[in-house]
């Protein structure tokens, strides 16, 4: 298809999770962009491609906030260019990469080599995260000005916890001063100790030593107080438990500029879906107890959790294919992550359209972009896909570089079919 050409998409089910609308017609791409869509729009111009979708859902593009890319320092375990793949092969549009790379991302050159490698190898929009500390260190802060400059969306020391609360204060209120958003995963060093799993009765009878929900709260807790002394923007990367949801809900009710997430993972996954120590369900934070990823759950629906992440973390065979206690934690998920979550929607405890706004239009939203919406004007980086198409996951068929997958050979119901970035295609299923 010629660069920027017309592109037509009929009898699509058109679903827009940021006004929660749902209809029936077609959509028109010009110049990149949505240009007009509507049970009326069915006439294209002259030279447009026309896609028939035959009754598929047509959405925004996924957009992940929380996913690791590889480069620089990492490409035995994923690069720019098998992430995209991935990603596109699951819907996903956008990628917020963490900066937990080597060198990290904590200088304008290296966010400046994420976006020229994104733009020359990737096949969906990559924006690089920029560490909260120099080296990810936790004591000095970095140089939020130079570094949005250059073109970071957000501050995170990716799965580093900041354990001195001084340094987190001086850190929200430098980015205040940016109007920068703090992105922090929330895990009491200390507390954690050696655990590798939840804490609680599995945990004894697996002869593993547990991490506390408390782990998790403690750290919430504090930078909650934080922000509300500093007025700082604030996104807790990772809700793993409802000790934290609660905290978090009390924020919002104050009117702190404070949002959350969870991943795809914590909210389809629970403890014994360990079984017999399986390694490529060890996660940080771990899976919970049943009664949490119900909590989880609950929260997405009513909008408390704001955004679902893949929390993509792929580990190579030698990382992996270790004793529990010993493995590293961590698990792809870019491609598996819309699919994963229409679970939700099949067992009737999150509507379609919700379950698409925690993966498109809020985390847009948060990170002030234009997409995660079907509407005039909004980029045209869409995906169609058929809710209802069954397959089982094969890792093999994975398009990134590691397959730690925790969907190892599960049925799922969701099939991407084709997915767009700015009215171009990145991906048609079939085409590899």
């Amino acid at each position: 298809m010629p660069p920027h050409a017309p592109l037509l998409f009929v009898n699509a089910r058109l679903v827009d999770p940021a006004s929660g609308v749902e209809t029936r017609g077609g959509l028109l791409v010009l110049d990149g962009k949505i240009a007009d869509l509507g049970p009326g729009v069915a006439t294209a111009p002259q030279g447009a491609r026309i896609v028939d979708c035959a009754g598929d859902v047509l959405a925004p593009g996924l957009i992940d906030m929380q996913a690791f890319v590889g480069e620089p320092g990492a490409e035995h375990r994923e690069t720019i260019a098998t992430a995209t793949a991935a990603a596109a092969a699951g819907g996903v549009t956008t990628i917020v990469a963490t900066p937990g790379t080597s060198p990290p991302v904590d200088d304008p050159a290296v966010v400046d080599f994420v976006l020229r490698r994104a733009r020359d190898t990737g096949r969906v929009r990559v924006l690089p995260m920029a560490a909260l500390t120099k080296g990810r260190e936790g004591r000095e802060i970095s140089e939020f000005g130079l570094l949005r400059e250059a073109g970071a969306i957000a501050f995170c020391d990716g799965k580093r916890s900041l354990r001195n609360a001084l340094t987190m204060r001086r850190a929200m209120t430098y980015a205040r001063d940016f109007d920068a958003l703090v992105i922090h995963f929330p895990e009491d060093h200390d507390l954690v100790g050696e655990g590798v799993m939840n804490d609680g009765e599995l945990a004894m009878r697996l002869g593993l030593i547990g991490v506390p929900r408390e782990a998790e709260a403690i750290v919430v807790d504090r930078d909650l107080r934080l922000v509300e002394l500093t007025g700082a923007r604030y996104h807790v990367s990772i809700v793993s438990a409802g000790h934290s949801l609660a905290a978090i809900e009390a924020a919002k009710a104050r009117g702190l500029r404070v949002t959350c997430g969870t991943t795809i993972n914590h909210l389809t996954l629970n403890e014994n879906d360990i079984g017999d120590y399986r390694t490529f369900l060890k996660l940080r934070p771990p899976l919970r107890h049943e009664d949490e990823r119900r909590l989880l759950v609950e929260a997405v629906a009513s909008g408390l959790v704001d955004v679902i992440v893949s929390d993509h973390d792929p580990q190579d065979v030698e990382t992996k294919r270790l004793p529990f206690a010993e493995a590293e934690a961590g698990a792809v998920g870019l491609e598996t992550m819309l699919a994963a979550g229409l679970r939700l929607v099949h067992s009737g405890d999150v509507a379609l359209p919700t379950l698409l706004r925690a993966m498109s239009t809020r985390p847009a939203e948060i990170l002030r972009l234009e997409q995660g919406r079907l509407a005039k004007g909004a980029p045209a980086d869409l995906i169609r896909f058929d809710p209802d198409e069954p397959f089982v996951v094969d890792p093999a068929e994975l398009h990134s570089r590691c397959k730690n997958t925790p969907f190892d050979t599960a049925r799922l119901q969701g099939r991407v079919k084709s997915t767009y970035v700015a009215g171009e295609s990145v991906f048609e299923r079939g085409d590899g």
